[in-house]
């Protein structure tokens, strides 16, 4: 079965640097559309709803699962309520963007499930001691919060198998080249 090149899922274990590499190809790969997720959560200062998210009401929310309007869903840390919407990813894929969905083990579970044709890579550390000083480095969570992501972590990179690709965050710029290269985009020249 080959796959669509328009749409690329990744995934990778907590503090492996998803977020980091998924801006840098923000900043740097234009022609990468950047999936923009729907949560019910209120907006921080200098969010923008469309831009940072699409801010939606729990009702409206709830209403677009029941109607099987997003292409993954979760409920975040039992407070929050985060997803994909099907239509947007739809319409830039329409418009002929290569699209990037950046999410968690769960949501990419979920996607694969309603578009297996999709690109699905997985984002590694280097190695265990590296993601384990990433996370720790971080300082943003507690001891015990820490001890969880890490036992989490265990669990997630023994998913990789289940992903198309990997590729190894060991440098932000190369990792990014060559998830755009695995997007089926040519890397821009250093």
């Amino acid at each position: 079965m080959s796959k669509n090149p328009g749409l690329t899922v990744l995934a990778g274990p907590t503090a492996v640097g998803k977020g980091t590499v998924s801006t840098y190809i923000r900043d740097n790969y234009p022609e990468v559309w950047l999936s923009v997720s729907a949560t019910t959560r209120a907006p921080r200062p200098g969010e923008e709803d469309g831009v940072h998210y699409f801010f939606k009401g729990r009702e409206e929310f709830e209403s677009l699962v029941a109607e099987g309007d997003f292409l993954e869903w979760a409920v975040v840390h039992g407070q929050n309520t985060y997803g994909t919407l099907r239509s947007t990813v739809n319409q830039a894929i329409a418009d002929g963007r290569s699209v990037l969905l950046e999410i968690d083990l769960q949501g990419a579970r979920q996607v694969k499930e309603a578009l297996p044709d999709a690109n699905f890579v997985f984002l590694a550390p280097p190695s265990w001691d590296e993601l384990v000083r990433r996370l720790v480095g971080r300082g943003t969570e507690s001891a015990e919060e820490q001890q969880r992501r890490l036992e989490t972590a265990k669990l997630e990179l023994a998913a990789e198998p289940e992903f198309d690709h990997t590729v190894v965050n060991d440098d932000i710029r190369r990792a990014a080249d060559e998830l755009v290269s695995l997007m089926g985009l040519i890397p821009h020249p250093r």
